[in-house]
C-alpha cells in the first residue's frame, strides 16, 4: 500500500522584519472627558493611558495592514510574491467573510494561504505560533502575520468603564527559517468559563427590539459595542497571566534574567506593573508601556510596541523578549522570540 510523503520545513524559525502603523488622529484624555464624566488623572491612575490613535475614514483595517505589512517585509528583506501564508489577527474586520487576509495577501501579491484568525488581544502570539508551526512543517517558507483593530468602531463613546481604553492600529511581521532557534514553543490556551467578561453588547444577527434599542440623536441604532467587567478581567490578567509568563520562559529555557525585553499586551498599565513584580524582572530589562501613547489596540499592541523599542533603541535588536497576549475569550498565549 502507498504511503502519503510528508514535507519536512525549517529546522528552526525566527522574526525577521516588524513593521508598524499608527493611525493619524490623536485622541487625547481632555478629548475623552468631553464625552464622559472623568479626568484626565483618573484615567491615567486607572490606565496609564494618556491619549489613543483613532484611525480616519481612509485609515481601515485593509489600508492600515498593508502600511504595516509592507514595512515589515522590507525589514525582513522579503517580497509580497515569496509569502506563503498571510494570517491576520483581528476582532474588528466588519465581515464574517471572506477574510481580510485574502484582501492583503492580494495587496502584496501573492496567491499564498490567507485567513483570520479571532482570538482577541491574544491574537498576535496565537498567529506568531501558527505561522511559525508552518514553516517548520513545510507549508510555507514565509509568513506575514498582522494584529489590526479598528477598535474605535466598537467603542461606546458614553460608556465610562470603556470609552477612554481602546485606540486603533496595525502591526506586522515576517516569520521565515532560522539556523538558530528564534521563537520559542508557545504556551496557550483559554478559559471559556469566563466568556462573558469581554463581549459584543449584541450579536450582528441579534439586534434588540424596538423598545430594548440604544439609538443616537438620528434614530439610528447604536453598536455593537464592546463592553468588559474590568475588575473581574484585570484580577485574571494581573494573576493568572503572571503563571502563563513563567511557563513560558521554562519552555524556552530561560529565565527572566536572560531577557532583553518584556513586551506584554498593552492591556492596562497597572497589569503590566504587576507582572513585572511577580516576575521579577530586573531593573535593567525594557519593559513596553506603549499604552500610554497608543492605548489598547488588542491584537496590535504587541507588534507596534515591538517596533516601537527597536525603534527608539530601548530594546536591542537580536536580543530575547518575552510575549505575552490575552483578552477576549478568555484566550492567552506567550512565547519567547528573538528580537529582529
Amino acid at each position: 500500500m502507498a504511503t502519503i510523503r510528508e514535507k519536512q520545513g525549517a529546522a528552526h524559525t525566527r522574526i525577521m522584519g516588524v513593521g508598524g502603523y499608527a493611525p493619524s488622529r490623536v485622541i487625547t484624555n481632555e478629548e475623552v472627558c468631553t464625552w464622559i464624566d472623568s479626568s484626565d488623572e483618573w484615567i491615567r491612575t486607572r490606565s496609564g493611558i494618556e491619549s489613543r490613535r483613532w484611525a480616519t475614514d481612509e485609515e481601515t483595517v485593509l489600508e492600515m495592514s498593508v502600511q504595516a505589512a509592507g514595512k515589515a517585509l522590507a525589514a525582513a528583506g522579503v517580497s509580497g510574491d515569496q509569502l506563503g501564508a498571510v494570517i491576520i489577527a483581528t476582532v474588528s474586520h466588519m465581515h464574517q467573510t471572506p477574510a481580510l487576509a485574502c484582501l492583503v495577501a492580494d495587496r502584496l501579491g501573492t496567491n499564498g494561504a490567507a485567513f483570520d484568525i479571532s482570538a482577541g488581544c491574544a491574537g498576535f502570539c496565537y498567529g506568531v505560533a501558527q505561522a511559525s508551526d508552518m514553516v517548520k512543517a513545510g507549508s510555507a517558507e514565509y509568513v506575514l502575520v498582522v494584529g489590526v483593530e479598528r477598535l474605535s468602531d466598537l467603542t461606546d463613546i458614553h460608556d465610562r468603564g470603556t470609552a477612554f481604553i481602546f485606540g486603533d492600529g496595525a502591526g506586522a511581521v515576517v516569520i521565515g527559517p532560522s539556523d538558530t532557534p528564534g521563537i520559542g514553543p508557545v504556551v496557550w490556551g483559554s478559559e471559556g468559563d469566563k466568556y462573558d467578561t469581554i463581549t459584543q453588547t449584541f450579536p450582528w444577527n441579534e439586534p434588540p427590539t424596538a423598545d430594548e434599542a440604544d439609538t443616537g440623536e438620528d434614530g439610528e441604532l447604536r453598536g455593537p459595542f464592546l463592553q468588559m467587567a474590568g475588575q473581574a478581567v484585570f484580577r485574571w490578567a494581573s494573576y493568572q497571566m503572571a503563571e502563563v509568563s513563567h511557563k513560558a520562559l521554562a519552555e524556552a529555557g530561560i529565565t527572566a534574567h536572560d531577557l532583553d525585553a518584556f513586551i506584554p499586551h498593552q492591556a492596562n498599565m497597572r497589569i503590566t506593573d504587576r507582572l513585572v513584580k511577580v516576575l521579577d524582572l530586573p531593573e535593567h530589562v525594557p519593559v513596553a508601556r506603549t499604552i500610554a501613547e497608543f492605548g489598547n489596540n488588542s491584537a496590535a499592541t504587541i507588534p507596534l510596541a515591538m517596533e516601537r523599542m527597536l525603534q527608539d533603541g530601548s530594546a536591542p535588536h537580536g536580543g530575547l523578549a518575552l510575549l505575552i497576549g490575552f483578552g477576549a475569550g478568555l484566550v492567552y498565549a506567550a512565547q519567547v522570540v528573538t528580537l529582529p
